[in-house]
């Protein structure tokens, strides 16, 4: 026999799930509604590309949707970022989403009506100018999410905050920008998220969802060593000390860590020099030698451990051989780890979403997101939608930083419905 406690509830339950499924229902139609605009979005932005820390009309047009939202609008965060903030009339916690605005020094390929034929200026050359890495699809959804939710802005246990970025590709030589910068200029302040998500487009099969907990995501660290010998005529080399035989050992000394040195059943690692510069003549045995390399780990004592590696290899290779190496290390890209909690929560979101056999666990990438700065601060979760169209390949698909990358934007609606679902369970469910 049922008590009457018990009536009650239970009845309190089956009203909650009433409420809820209505709500996702509420949200899937103000999604499909707003899906066209979504595309015009994306095409204008795609169309008309701005470089890191450059994105001046980008930023105007996502200001001005918000503000017509009624939304409360910041604008010039970190340069040219927009943060706004939707306060729902229910109380609740405050949940941060995420879009990069960014586009690439990259010249389009791809035949599009709406390709870009922007050209700038890049360091000093001049370039073209794309969105090879789709985040013009990233805004244009973020903005779509931010109409779908002040659409049910009576019904939000909470508030949301939407992150406008520039600048995720790294800011110009010799300025500052992106997460870190959004960060320091209060971007997760008044009010405070508990939490935050972020989706990013890949060369999947598209409106499939991928996710894991833990290192999604790779650090990506800047190497630089300076190899310092004795210059001497090349006919002559005991003369000197010469830096591209000693910088050619330290090359193969540093391939020694990730193969021999630490333990990568643990987790993946990388070193790479992508760089070696150094002499002007065939006969002429240079004073110096600069290496560019890369360093990426999805464990930061790993990482660490690493860097500790490569500087005594490079400077004990050196010595020797009567050279010196000067070893420098930037961190700008922390691993983007993902929440493990948080991840687990957000799991039956994505596949109310995308169907069940449309959200896959994703291997660890090596490539790198600067979301992971807003991760150090709070809890968060990146995942990945995929854009490649059915019945294509995706391996032979045009990789992110491509002048080929394509966006099948069939996409997008996914990744809209994806946004504004997890927010809301966030907020429901808190």
């Amino acid at each position: 026999m049922r008590t009457p406690h018990i009536l009650g509830l239970l009845a309190a339950a089956s009203a909650g799930a009433a409420r809820g499924q209505s709500l996702d229902q509420e949200i899937d139609r103000r999604a499909t509604q707003v899906a066209p605009q979504v595309l015009a979005w994306r095409r204008d932005i795609h169309q008309h590309p701005e470089l890191s820390n450059r994105e001046i009309r980008t930023a105007q047009l996502v200001a001005d949707h918000l503000r017509a939202l009624g939304l409360e609008v910041r604008t010039g965060v970190a340069r040219t970022g927009v943060v706004g903030v939707l306060r729902g009339t229910r109380p609740g916690p405050v949940v941060a989403l995420r879009a990069d605005m960014d586009a690439l020094p990259v010249t389009e390929e791809v035949d599009l009506p709406f390709a870009s034929k922007v050209r700038a200026t890049y360091n000093g050359q001049e370039v073209g100018v794309m969105h090879a890495c789709g985040h013009d699809a990233h805004t244009a959804m973020l903005m779509g999410t931010a109409e779908v939710l002040a659409g049910l802005r009576d019904r939000l246990p909470g508030t949301v905050t939407f992150l406008f970025q520039p600048a995720e590709e790294g800011p110009p030589a010799g300025e500052e920008g992106g997460a870190a910068l959004m960060i320091g200029e209060g971007a997760l302040e008044n009010p405070a998220p508990a939490a935050i998500f972020g989706l990013h487009v890949l060369p999947f099969t598209a409106g499939r969802l991928r996710v894991r907990a833990g290192g999604i995501m790779a650090s990506a660290d800047v190497l630089r060593i300076v190899v310092r010998g004795r210059q001497t005529h090349g006919a002559q080399p005991w003369r000197g000390v010469d830096p591209i035989v000693v910088a050619s050992q330290i090359v193969l000394g540093l391939q020694t860590i990730t193969s021999r040195q630490v333990d990568l059943t643990a987790a993946p690692a990388v070193v790479t020099i992508g760089s070696f510069q150094g002499g002007v003549r065939m006969n002429i045995v240079p004073d110096s030698v600069v290496l560019l390399g890369t360093i990426r780990a999805f464990d930061p004592a790993m990482q660490r451990d690493i860097h500790e590696r490569v500087r005594r290899t490079a400077q004990r290779i050196a010595e020797s051989a009567g050279a010196t190496a000067e070893v420098a290390i930037e961190t700008p890209y922390p691993a983007t780890i993902n929440d493990s909690t948080l991840t687990e929560r957000v799991l039956p979101t994505l596949r109310r979403v995308a169907g069940a056999a449309g959200v896959e666990s994703t291997p660890p990438l090596t490539i790198a997101e600067d979301f992971s700065h807003y991760q150090r601060r709070i809890p968060g979760v990146f995942f990945f939608l995929g854009i490649t169209p059915a019945g294509t390949d995706p391996a032979q698909a045009a990789p992110n930083h491509s002048p080929r990358f394509f966006v099948d934007e069939s996409a997008l609606i996914v990744g809209l419905r994806a946004l504004a679902h997890v927010a809301v369970d966030y907020l429901e469910r808190r």
